[in-house]
């Protein structure tokens, strides 16, 4: 493994355009459970309205029952509050501020990328503390609106100027991506990255799994750190199995 660590460190010295893939992987060091509570809270079985996390997360229920929708959102919310960026983040910032044309494409909606510093970020399935209104569609950033006033739990939150029920800026399950994301992914796509690293993400989806296969096709070098075997684990050209928060921290510091 470390001829291995030390392979990728060449890499990522002679990089000047890299990019990171994130998945919830990258935020267990933040104290983040990984996707299913962000989800782990419901894992194996169905919530106690009896149905499963995906359907009671999902763009149907918001519009039909957004109150069961909030009531998920609401435990989501306390699990996550009061979290900072984790090592994970740290480095990949890092990493960012010494090559400034790094890129960062995260499945992740904790923000934890933006509250690091990355500037190049792609948050392709939005950010759960920024809200909008389901009627004037008013716009409300940050979460702390969520812990005060008429925004306590359990009921869903509401707009100040048309009292309709707020949502968050993400992607629930059944919805298209965020069209100005997927503008930044396309233009992505085109910009000549040389070094693809996919961290702490299972892959599942087309288009996490695009860059690693075009980066395949192409002889550009790729990376995948997971502690296990993904979709995308026979096309990299290097593939570390172990934490994020370890493998990030001694492929940048050389320990």
């Amino acid at each position: 493994m470390r001829e291995e660590i030390e392979s990728v460190r060449a890499l990522l010295a002679e990089s000047e355009r890299p990019l990171f893939i994130t998945g919830a992987g990258v935020s267990t060091g933040a104290g983040l459970p990984t996707y299913r509570g962000i989800g782990g809270l419901y894992e194996g079985k169905n919530t106690e309205d009896g149905m499963p996390i995906e359907e009671a997360l999902s763009g149907t229920m918001m519009r039909e029952q957004p109150d069961i929708t909030w009531k998920y959102l609401w435990e989501i919310a306390e699990a996550c509050r009061g979290v900072s960026p984790g090592p994970s983040h740290q480095v990949i910032a890092e990493i960012a501020r010494a090559k400034p044309h790094t890129w960062v494409l995260t499945q992740n909606v904790d923000g934890l990328h933006a509250e690091s510093g990355v500037a190049n970020l792609i948050e392709i399935h939005g950010r759960a503390a920024d809200l909008v209104c389901t009627g004037c569609s008013a716009h409300y950033e940050g979460g702390d609106r969520l812990f005060v006033g008429e925004c306590q739990r359990p009921a869903p939150p509401v707009c100040a100027g048309c009292g309709e029920v707020l949502r968050p800026v993400v992607v629930l399950f059944g919805e298209e991506l965020l069209e100005a994301e997927v503008r930044k992914y396309d233009d992505l796509m085109t910009s000549g990255i040389d070094l693809v690293f996919s961290v702490g993400t299972s892959s599942l989806f087309p288009y996490i799994q695009m860059p690693v296969a075009l980066a395949c096709q192409s002889g550009v070098p790729s990376v995948e750190i997971n502690t296990g075997r993904t979709d995308i684990s026979a096309l990299v050209t290097h593939r570390l199995e172990m934490g994020c928060d370890e493998a990030l921290e001694a492929i940048w510091g050389g320990e």
